[in-house]
């Protein structure tokens, strides 16, 4: 977080000074607010912000891990205001995967969003909640109490900085007039939100990328993770807003990965009469073949008066075409003898 005096918009009354723009948070004020740390040999340092989503997974931004290395040896404290002093509240968790959007832009920070898989499920508590990601339904534009956080150096901390928690006020502003010339030109993208104020002065800066934008719904008594700090031209500075990216954009992605648990349980989808009912996967049953005897032949066609032969094949034993020749050898030497 960064605070721009000269600059900053009292947001909490007219009786407050611009130092009370940006607020301390209390401990459990931000459950779903996840931080992204890395441990290096001269100490463990936050990087980036995160939001968690599901009871596995934390939503941050995909610009985090350019040239990050081994994401696997960094871990992610959730519950914490405090990083220097995380409290029983906070739990630590290492890092399973990391899944950025596959059509992530490095140059144009277009689908800036990323997932993180922790290595053990979290479990729920005064200081430790999901975040609800909006789906198309919510008119997200048309929500007006929105904050961000981050962790800002406390003024008193020595020797070295201490990392507290703190919160803020800020207005989403029309994307096209964050695109106009004399603002950020045409480089925001469709699928990103802009908030701030036109003069500055509260903004998200290096430490808050992936960090949450939260607006408050207009009837329900609930907030909804609308943003997360994507990129921006300087911090605080006038005409230069944080660029957030829509979650509700990406709802469809977030769901695919981080299951269907963003905005409560999704219904069964319903029959229609062209789509049939669907079926249990079943595994074939594997049966032996049936043996079957083998079918007859058909008897072959006796030949026609008009095909058959003049001749009939006649077949006698051997034994007896023997005898037979020679008897007719004996009655043609009788024969011979009697007219010799």
């Amino acid at each position: 977080m960064v605070l721009n005096e000269s600059n900053a918009i009292p947001e909490f009354g007219s009786s407050r000074s611009a130092k009370d723009t940006t607020l301390d948070a209390n401990k459990g004020a931000w459950p779903g607010i996840a931080s992204i740390q890395v441990t290096r040999e001269n100490g463990t340092w936050h990087l980036c912000s995160g939001a968690l989503v599901s009871h596995r997974w934390v939503l941050t931004a995909a610009s985090c891990f350019i040239g990050a290395g081994d994401v696997l040896k960094w871990k992610v404290v959730i519950g914490a205001t405090d990083l220097a002093q995380p409290g029983h509240g906070a739990a630590v968790f290492q890092i399973k995967q990391l899944l950025k959007h596959q059509h992530y832009d490095p140059t144009t920070a277009r689908n800036n969003i990323a997932l993180l898989e922790l290595e053990q499920p979290v479990e729920c508590s005064d200081y430790i909640q999901l975040g609800c990601v909006p789906d198309s339904a919510l008119a997200v534009p048309e929500l007006r109490t929105c904050y961000i956080a981050g962790w800002r150096a406390a003024p008193d901390s020595a020797p070295g900085p201490r990392l507290v928690l703190q919160e803020a006020k800020v207005r989403l502003m029309d994307v096209q007039l964050c695109n106009s010339s004399r603002w950020y030109g045409g480089a925001v993208q469709p699928q990103d939100l802009c908030a701030g104020y036109p003069r500055g002065g509260i903004d998200t800066c290096q430490g808050d990328i992936g960090g949450p934008l939260v607006c408050k719904d207009k009837t329900h008594d609930h907030f909804w993770l609308v943003g997360l700090a994507s990129w921006g031209k300087g911090c605080a500075s006038a005409r230069r807003p944080g660029i957030f990216t829509s979650t509700q954009r990406f709802h469809s992605w977030i769901r695919a990965h981080a299951g269907p648990s963003l905005t409560g349980p999704a219904p069964a989808p319903k029959a229609t009469l062209n789509s049939p009912e669907p079926q249990e996967l079943v595994p074939p049953k594997l049966e032996p073949p049936k043996l079957e005897p083998p079918k007859p032949e058909p008897p072959k066609p006796k030949p026609s008066a008009e095909s058959s032969h003049p001749f009939m094949d006649i077949s006698f034993p051997k034994e007896t075409l023997t005898g037979f020749l020679r008897k007719l050898q004996e009655v043609l030497e009788l024969l011979k003898n009697r007219t010799g």
